[in-house]
């Protein structure tokens, strides 16, 4: 101890000097937009190409398992080909249901380089950035359901948040009814979250199905999120409690979907004209 002090009080210029570069450099990336974007832009970029190279070798290992499900989306894919009636036009990524709906989406494949289940806020990593197309408030799916929303985008990774963050809720509702509410993750556990909202005169059974509600233009309706695990009726409360047992495992994510709505900004500028019409709050 003595001697760390000696050092201090020695190079006390030099330490000095350090600190309050790192406290300029602070201010500077906190205080200005385009420091800041450059800043998170090259830490994306760094990050990324260290969580790459220790994919490359962990998800050897994860082959059979990732085969197996690719067997299954395709089975799914051709399925849905066949129930449409080979209604359903593919050009590239993009897949549009004829008759059924105006909106375009297009599904960009990525694969997860990194990700976390154990933290108050958990997050994705994913090997498709800007020059992919993709951007921030773009959804995320698996094949077996909804996975979360991109955050920030450098121009070969992008970084999203999960289901499992409690900075994020995601539009959801009951398959059988289709009574609506907010899907928030309680903290608890990764295969389990909560869905609000839902008033006591709707009838629910454990095993009813929650799907993504489309009321948002980050997800088409219809998506799986999982399945009523438990519920209860709190007392004075006029909504139920309910947990949701979630249809993603995010412990074994290898490959996921991002989707852009192609429609998305006509629909924010149809909200930003009704948000900024006089009279209305």
């Amino acid at each position: 101890m003595r001697s760390l002090v000696r050092y201090l009080l020695k190079n006390h210029a030099f330490v000095l000097f350090v600190l309050l570069e790192t406290l300029a450099l602070v201010m500077v990336f906190n205080y200005n937009s385009f420091q800041k974007a450059k800043y998170l832009n090259s830490s994306s970029r760094l990050t990324g190409n260290v969580y790459n190279m220790f994919h490359s070798v962990t998800g050897y290992f994860g082959l059979a398992g990732v085969n197996e499900e690719l067997a299954g989306e395709n089975a799914r894919l051709r399925t849905l080909l066949e129930n449409h009636g080979g209604k359903i036009a593919g050009v590239d990524t993009m897949f549009v249901f004829a008759g059924e709906t105006n909106t375009v989406f297009r599904f960009v494949p990525a694969m997860v380089i990194s990700n976390s289940v154990n933290r108050p806020s958990n997050y994705i990593t994913l090997n498709k950035g800007s020059k992919d197309g993709i951007k921030p408030d773009q959804g995320i799916i698996s094949p077996k359901g909804i996975v979360g929303v991109v955050a920030q985008v450098s121009e070969s990774y992008s970084m999203g948040l999960s289901l499992l963050n409690r900075r994020w809720s995601v539009s959801a509702k009951l398959q059988k009814s289709g009574y609506y509410g907010s899907l928030i993750w309680q903290e608890n556990d990764y295969r389990y979250a909560g869905l609000t909202e839902i008033p006591l005169h709707v009838e629910i059974a454990k095993g009813d199905t929650v799907v993504t509600s489309g009321y948002s233009s980050i997800f088409p309706e219809g998506i799986l999120v999982g399945t009523i695990s438990n519920f209860s009726r709190p007392d004075g409360d006029n909504y139920y409690s309910i947990e949701v047992e979630l249809a993603v495992d995010f412990k074994s994510l290898s490959y996921v979907e991002i989707i852009e709505n192609q429609d998305k900004q006509e629909i924010n500028e149809l909200k930003n004209m009704l948000r900024d019409a006089p009279g209305i709050d």
